[in-house]
């Protein structure tokens, strides 16, 4: 699927499985800028840990993309894809700091509507401290916060990653394509 304009054009293409490894490097880098840059430290392991990525990697109907703007891969993303319920997942998502801010992720999330038009319900999940991707899901996408993980109500779906800066405070979006 390729979103255009005068400045940029999007595309997105999968992911072989011998790229998977500089994907997820890429990934944990573009993720830990966020944390670093909230909570000031350097991390002493990955977020998200590699055992969560491969457990997004390999569930069923999982779909790994680079995210290329005008030939240059910018990002990635990975889907969950759902072809009976066509309640979908996005999974993970990035653009690499050094292109943010020039519209590429809402270029690149067009195209992810457009590639998968049957989906009636897309679900992700960001942290609380994320006020980036959370302006980006609900303002620019048309996401909604339909749920808040935090002590008093846990994530029944929590991932391995205990020590993640925030804690379990985290937002369930959701965005209806279609009843």
């Amino acid at each position: 699927m390729i979103q255009a304009d005068k400045e940029n054009i999007v595309t997105l293409e999968v992911v072989n499985r011998e790229e998977l490894t500089n994907f997820k490097k890429d990934l944990q880098e573009a993720f830990a800028v966020a944390v670093v840059e909230t909570f000031g430290s350097k991390l002493d392991k990955p977020i998200p840990s590699d055992e969560d990525l491969e457990k997004s990697f390999n569930a069923d109907g999982a779909v790994v993309y680079h995210i290329f703007s005008n030939g240059k891969k910018t990002g990635g993303v990975v889907l969950i894809i759902n072809e009976i319920t066509q309640h979908n997942s996005l999974d993970f998502f990035f653009i690499s700091v050094n292109a943010h801010s020039r519209g590429i992720g809402l270029k690149a999330w067009k195209a992810i509507e457009e590639k998968y038009i049957e989906t009636k319900v897309w679900e992700t999940h960001t942290p609380y401290f994320e006020k980036r991707n959370i302006h980006f899901y609900v303002n620019k996408c048309g996401f909604q916060i339909v749920e808040y993980f935090n002590k008093h109500h846990s994530d029944p779906h929590a991932s391995s990653d205990e020590d993640f800066p925030g804690g379990e405070d985290f937002f369930r979006f959701e965005k209806v394509m279609k009843q």
